[in-house]
């Protein structure tokens, strides 16, 4: 089968070859939708010059500068979703989009304050994962006086100014893990809960949603008190050891914020028992090796390539719209993977 030509790729788009050599080399003169139509046309019939043609389209259109600041990319479901949103930005029709992505390993809200006010400066809006604090919130109202939007990841956040939210609703993620826990534990008990720290508001609202199933329908359980792993695996695990030994009639695990892998860690030590039950969060490789060998009994998961997607929208929505413009708030359903489903 012979390459498509110009010619052919013309009659396919329904345009002159004229216009094709336009979107080709002077792409600017040609009207967008035009230049779309090309372009699919090109991707249907395996047109040989289509990276010249979107890359042509691309040199006529405004440059987006986004910025997008995460936490430690020591662990995996950071880097994960970092990965997720450059291949959203780089996917996004029709714009180009420059991605400033950050990850941020000190997590004192000194220096997240700081680094919020830096890659405001180095963008036109920016996106955060970040804990409720002062610091941080006069750091997200400096930005957004400079007209920068600002688009709060994972847990939502309060400032002066409007800030946008992209994320689960965290009450129904509490609500399910605790209605995993009503239908698994065979003799209610003791639950130990870890969160990542008490600042981090989506896992604050994932533990009052936890509390407020089992206060409407089983108050047989007992919640332990949240322990704060400060998102590091060997906090998280030492704080499973003391439940463990502190609580030999512990029933149950659930681990709200960062460290499951440490968590995980002091499970697989502990003798097997069938009637414990653990519920995680995030769907990584480690989580999901501890689903498989019993270790988690269920994990509660972000969509990633979801989360991505509206994650480089809602940037340029809030970019659009300007100053005055309302904040945006985006919430998906969440993934839920048992040992049978992954």
């Amino acid at each position: 089968m012979k390459r498509p030509t110009i010619p052919d790729l013309a009659r396919a788009a329904g345009v002159s070859v004229s216009t094709v050599n336009r979107v080709l080399n002077q792409p600017e003169s040609v009207r967008p939708p035009t230049k779309d139509r090309v372009l699919a046309a090109a991707e249907e019939i395996g047109f040989y010059g289509l990276g010249t043609i979107e890359h042509a389209i691309k040199s006529t259109q405004a440059t987006h500068r986004l910025g997008v600041l995460l936490q430690r990319s020591s662990r995996s479901f950071y880097r994960d979703l970092g990965a997720a949103i450059a291949e959203a930005a780089e996917a996004y029709p029709a714009h180009n989009i420059e991605l400033t992505l950050e990850f941020l390993e000190d997590l004192t809200p000194e220096k997240v304050a700081s680094h919020i006010v830096s890659l405001g400066e180095r963008s036109e809006a920016i996106a955060i994962v970040a804990p409720q604090h002062q610091l941080v919130a006069d750091a997200i109202d400096t930005v957004l006086d400079k007209g920068v939007p600002i688009v709060s990841l994972i847990g939502p956040l309060t400032a002066k100014g409007n800030i946008s939210f992209v994320g689960l609703d965290n009450w129904k993620v509490g609500r399910t893990a605790a209605w995993a826990f009503d239908k698994m534990v065979r003799d209610p008990g003791k639950i130990g809960v870890l969160v990542g720290s008490h600042r981090l508001r989506n896992q604050e609202m994932n533990e009052s949603g936890f509390r407020s199933y089992f206060r409407e329908h089983n108050a047989s359980f007992t919640i332990l008190e949240p322990l704060p792993t400060y998102e590091s695996a060997a906090v998280a695990r030492e704080h499973v050891e003391k439940l463990l030994t502190d609580h030999p009639d512990l029933c149950g695990l659930y681990i709200s914020g960062g460290g499951v892998t440490g968590a995980i860690a002091a499970l697989r030590a502990m003798p097997k028992r069938d009637d414990f039950v653990a519920v995680g969060y995030e769907l990584f490789d480690d989580t999901r090796a501890a689903l498989i060998d019993g270790t988690l009994s269920m994990i509660i998961s972000h969509p990633m390539e979801r989360f991505a997607r509206e994650t480089i929208a809602t940037l340029m929505k809030a970019k659009s719209g300007g100053r005055d413009a309302g904040a945006h708030r985006v919430t998906f359903g969440f993934d839920i993977y048992t040992p049978e489903s992954v």
